[in-house]
């Protein structure tokens, strides 16, 4: 898994809510392609374990921290505690988020503050805490959504809101931290085939007609984007608001 031939044989990565669905995926590509990685969850610590203990059988060097992306502090102690065991950072993958929807005249004030707490305090809490440590050939990826350009249905205004918000940070940042040879750039998902949003029945049979390929995306798709933006091929890269979305966003 970490041989010599990875292309991301002796970096470290960090990847925020790791232990599930797309998270859990970008975990085990990053480490398949050589990288040291470590993620964050927020309760399921018997999930985090059970990945990290798959990947470490594989010959991965693999951190599971528990945070609350909510909460800034906990994000920071994160980051720390990632250069610490990992013994520096050079890629977050900024991928923690919550979605809720609903109409706004009912929308609850504090359901707002948890998404803008999570999908964009957090961000940028962890983008803060990470810059001093990323130096040339560094890495910031962030996971959006293509509802950040496109809310095909009713309800979906705060989180769209957020997800905006991520993709604006990324551009902000580019001229920023480009001198410093750092990359950012921002992975907008279509539908995905996880646990909270599966890919058959109910809300799936509204959204599918609307994917120009047909079908859900797998969160191996969206890995597989974070592994190149990741990889040295992609140090020319920044700036960039990625749809993979199967054509949901056209």
């Amino acid at each position: 898994m970490t041989t010599s031939t990875a292309p991301l044989t002796g970096r470290r990565a960090l990847v925020t809510g790791g232990s599930r669905g797309i998270g859990a995926e970008i975990v085990r590509r990053l480490a398949a392609d050589g990288a040291a990685v470590a993620f964050t969850y927020q309760s399921s610590a018997e999930t985090a374990e059970a990945l990290a203990s798959e990947l470490r059988a594989a010959g991965a060097q693999v951190a599971a921290i528990q945070a609350d992306s909510a909460d800034a502090d906990a994000v920071n102690a994160a980051v720390d505690e990632t250069v610490s065991r990992l013994g520096g950072l050079d890629i977050l993958v900024n991928n923690a988020g919550v979605a809720a929807g609903g109409p706004i005249e009912d929308f609850p004030l504090a359901e707002f503050d948890r998404m803008v707490a999570v999908n964009v305090r957090g961000v940028f809490a962890g983008i803060q805490r990470a810059v001093p440590h990323l130096g040339e050939g560094g890495r910031i990826i962030t996971i959006g959504s293509v509802n950040a350009d496109r809310a095909p249905m009713t309800g979906f205004s705060v989180y769209a809101l957020t997800k905006a918000a991520v993709a604006g940070l990324t551009r902000g940042l580019v001229r920023e931290l480009g001198p410093r040879g750092v990359t950012v750039n921002t992975i907008q998902p279509g539908p995905v085939a996880t646990d909270m949003n599966p890919e058959e029945g109910g809300f799936s049979d509204q959204v599918r007609p609307l994917i120009a390929v047909g079908r859900y995306g797998q969160p191996r798709d969206i890995a597989s984007a974070v592994a190149f933006l990741a990889s040295p091929e992609a140090g020319y890269i920044t700036g960039v608001t990625w749809n993979i979305d199967g054509g949901f966003a056209i």
